[in-house]
């Protein structure tokens, strides 16, 4: 049995090992503080059309993204009516999760080492997708590529947006950050 009193994420340790003096020397930062480090994650599934449809096909997003997170996800609710679309004001049609501490480091773990290689025609992530404030947002087709996910009893795959949140000032700290995670950029 795991001893969680005692265990430290193997990229929360690497960070406070080896990145941490990496960006220190790099950058060349006087205070310990101004070394960025990472904030949050937020994971989103947007359902749309689907749950409108259909209300099980929201509640079965939130499953699996609880399933991937490790943590509770809620459903995101619609803020106004679309009468063409069939949409209420409330309806379920989406879900997210925000990740932080040892959870958020275990996802970066899962989905750098285990989710990203499992992607069809994976040739690296997009090295421009900062938002000019050192966070870092991604997607995937499928969220089927996680292993929590067991593929013969999923009824629709669901695409899924990654959001890292850094302390970071610019996206050259930012990428340079998660290139010491590992994270496969292409460019």
């Amino acid at each position: 049995m795991l001893d969680t009193a005692n265990y430290t994420p193997r990229l929360k340790a690497a960070y406070k090992d080896s990145i941490r003096a990496a960006m220190k020397e790099e950058f060349g930062y006087k205070n310990d503080m101004q070394i960025p480090r990472l904030d949050k994650i937020v994971l989103n599934i947007g359902c749309g059309a689907e749950a409108v449809k259909d209300s099980k096909k929201a509640k079965s997003a939130i499953e699996d993204l609880t399933k991937i997170a490790g943590q509770q996800a809620v459903g995101t609710k619609a803020r106004k009516s679309h009468a063409p679309f069939r949409l209420r004001e409330g309806m379920i049609i989406g879900t997210k999760v925000t990740l932080r501490g040892d959870r958020m480091y275990e996802f970066l773990d899962r989905l750098i080492t285990i989710a990203m290689p499992r992607i069809r025609d994976f040739r690296g992530v997009s090295g421009a997708s900062f938002d000019g404030r050192g966070n870092y947002a991604t997607g995937l087709k499928e969220h089927i590529v996680f292993p929590e996910i067991d593929f013969d009893k999923v009824d629709e795959t669901w695409g899924m947006d990654i959001v890292i949140a850094t302390t970071a000032e610019t996206d050259a700290e930012a990428k340079s950050l998660l290139k010491h995670f590992n994270m496969p950029f292409n460019s």
